[in-house]
């Protein structure tokens, strides 16, 4: 599977971090396909203030976990479902990805952009979110849709590359860093 091009997706820790905007763009400005903004616990207006804040440019590479009410008011990159959030809209159109913890619920969502299936190594923002899977069952995965998800670290890739993933998702190695140069010089070691 080795040599193929991965989507890279980041993900939002659930809490907003200071300057999170400023990180937000530097991550898109770097390619990565998505930027996912996961605040389960922010209001309508908080997100609307950080979709604010990240240039209208890039607003078609940023997924809502939630506030899909602000769909009518930026033309984002589309939703992604997860536990909180398992339907989309009525009468919504654009992308969906979606939340996976098993291979086989995975497999059931082609119809979906892609799903993220975690954990797939031990997480990084969740202490004690261990893998769930096997080399043996990520080998005979099926889903042709699935962004690994889950401890995805640079040393990481080649492993990911093994397995018949479309792409990669980064949640804590990004946002634990410590300023935006941190954050910079970790982007380029996913080149």
């Amino acid at each position: 599977m080795a040599d193929k091009p991965m989507m890279k997706i980041a993900i939002t820790p659930p809490v907003p971090i200071a300057d999170e905007h400023e990180y937000i763009v530097a991550i898109l400005e770097d390619g990565w396909d998505y930027v996912h903004l996961r605040h389960p616990s922010a209001t309508t207006h908080d997100m609307r203030r950080l979709i604010e804040a990240i240039p209208q440019r890039f607003h078609n590479r940023l997924k809502l976990h939630g506030h899909f009410e602000l769909l009518n008011e930026f033309n984002l990159g589309g939703i992604h479902l997860n536990s909180r959030c398992p339907e989309a809209p009525r009468l919504y159109s654009g992308n969906i990805s979606r939340t996976c913890h098993a291979i086989d619920k995975a497999e059931r969502f082609i119809e979906m952009e892609y799903v993220t299936l975690s954990p797939i190594f031990d997480s990084i923002s969740k202490p004690g979110y261990t893998s769930a899977f096997s080399s043996d069952q990520l080998s005979a995965m099926k889903c042709r849709n699935a962004v690994a998800l889950g401890g995805v670290t640079p040393l990481r890739i080649d492993a990911v590359n093994q397995y018949p993933f479309i792409g990669y998702a980064v949640l804590g190695y990004l946002f634990n860093s410590n300023s935006i140069d941190e954050l910079r010089q970790k982007l380029k070691e996913f080149k």
